[in-house]
């Protein structure tokens, strides 16, 4: 069929020419159709040209793009591949062999302090528990009130005999005079007797005086010593009071750490019961307890490292001083005293950890956490490389070390420098990659 007659059997003027009959046509009529709809809009032509190269040009870029992507999620999928772990670079260290006990801590020398006089009642109490004293220093203080009455009693009875000295002695002076004056009267009567002026009786009654002049002087010089000796009773009585008035203050006998503190105000004082108790110096050291299976392997001198598991700050350096001679028959234990360096961290009383350093080396040790058994009994680690990749490395292990992160030693597989995994190493297969963290 032309485009003429396509056109025309769509053209409602020809239609009655084509069919030249009013007689009903046997195929039926055709609408019209989508060639005559197209050409009767030639800018429809126009923008599917467009449309199509359009889609073309960006097809073209979408397949040109495509590789770039699938680069990109390759290298996503790599970079998600690589798992974080924590590494530590292997160093040397000095690895220490020692054998570790538990013990307590107690006083070098703990010296008991009681009151050096009885029955009077406690009126102050100056210092507590761990409180640090000085030789001399008044740690309590007892009532005194009655002993000061008593003093100044004293001391008034003093003055009142020693006026009395002074009056005896006064009083010795005259009877001295008497005498004296009895004595020349005696001779000058003798002298008149002699010449027959007086009578014997004269003469004797001057004799007589003088007699009773020499006992007065006697009785004088008597008085006089007793009058001294109420004197020097007094002044005693005084001194003992003054005593027993310092005794009244509880002194420190030397410098030291108060252990415990008994004394309690109101209380009465006995001189058989401790008010306090001190530590000579401040002096602590530990006890602790041994098998003697492993007493052949320690000396007096040798080096002790002690720590406590409640207070992280105690680390301290001691010295064993001494190890007792006999072993409990029931725990086949001995005991022994290490000496421990003056520290505030540090209490009567205290549990303590011992370390008994046997001997020191170097070497390489690292955390426990990094060492991953094996079924076949051995150990390995993960060896980080270069190119951030992990391979497993046997390892020989010594002696587990002791301390706030346990360590153990590597006596064979790993060189200072080695970088291997911490945490996260029981998720690792050889060859992973990983995102390598520092050791905190």
């Amino acid at each position: 069929m032309t485009e003429s007659a396509f056109r025309g059997s769509h053209d409602p003027k020809a239609a009655p020419e084509a069919t030249g009959s009013d007689a009903p046509s046997t195929s039926p009529a055709i609408a019209p159709g989508w060639w005559s709809w197209f050409t009767s809009k030639p800018g429809l032509w126009i923008g599917l040209g467009v449309g199509l190269a359009a889609g073309l040009l960006v097809g073209g870029m979408r397949l040109a793009s495509e590789p770039a992507a699938v680069v990109d999620d390759a290298s996503e999928a790599t970079e998600s591949a690589a798992q974080p772990v924590t590494v530590l670079t292997v160093q040397s260290a000095d690895v220490e062999r020692s054998l570790d006990t538990t013990g307590t801590v107690v006083p070098y020398d703990l010296l008991p302090i009681a009151p050096r006089t009885s029955g009077l009642q406690i009126q102050q109490v100056l210092v507590d528990d761990g409180d640090a004293v000085a030789a001399g220093q008044v740690l309590a203080v007892l009532d005194d009130a009655v002993l000061r009455s008593q003093l100044l009693e004293a001391q008034a009875s003093l003055e009142s005999a020693r006026a009395n000295v002074r009056q005896q002695q006064a009083t010795l002076a005259q009877t001295q005079a008497t005498l004296a004056e009895a004595e020349t009267n005696l001779q000058r009567f003798q002298n008149l007797r002699d010449e027959g002026v007086i009578s014997q009786q004269d003469y004797d009654s001057r004799a007589t005086a003088a007699i009773t002049s020499q006992e007065g002087v006697q009785v004088a010089i008597a008085n006089v010593s007793s009058a001294e000796a109420q004197v020097a009773s007094q002044a005693a009585r005084i001194q003992q009071l003054e005593t027993q008035l310092n005794q009244t203050l509880v002194l420190a006998p030397a410098d030291g750490i108060v252990a415990e503190r008994m004394a309690r105000l109101g209380d009465v004082s006995a001189t058989g019961t401790p008010l306090f108790s001190l530590i000579q110096n401040g002096q602590l050291e530990l006890e602790v307890t041994l098998p003697e299976t492993q007493l052949s392997q320690v000396q007096v001198g040798m080096p002790v490292r002690v720590t406590s598991d409640a207070d992280a700050r105690i680390d301290l350096q001691g010295r064993l001083r001494e190890i007792a001679s006999l072993v409990n028959p029931q725990t086949r234990e001995a005991t022994l005293t290490i000496e421990l360096p003056s520290s505030s961290l540090l209490r009567s009383g205290m549990f303590l950890r011992a370390a008994l350093i046997l001997d020191s080396r170097s070497g390489v040790t690292i955390p426990t956490a990094a060492v991953l058994p094996q079924p076949d009994g051995s150990s390995a680690v993960y060896v980080v490389q270069a190119d951030d990749t992990v391979t497993a490395q046997t390892i020989t292990v010594g002696d587990v070390l002791s301390g706030e992160s346990p360590k153990v030693e590597v006596l064979q597989g790993l060189n200072p420098g080695d970088r291997i995994v911490v945490a996260g190493a029981s998720y690792l297969n050889e060859g992973d990659r990983v995102a390598a963290m520092p050791n905190e």
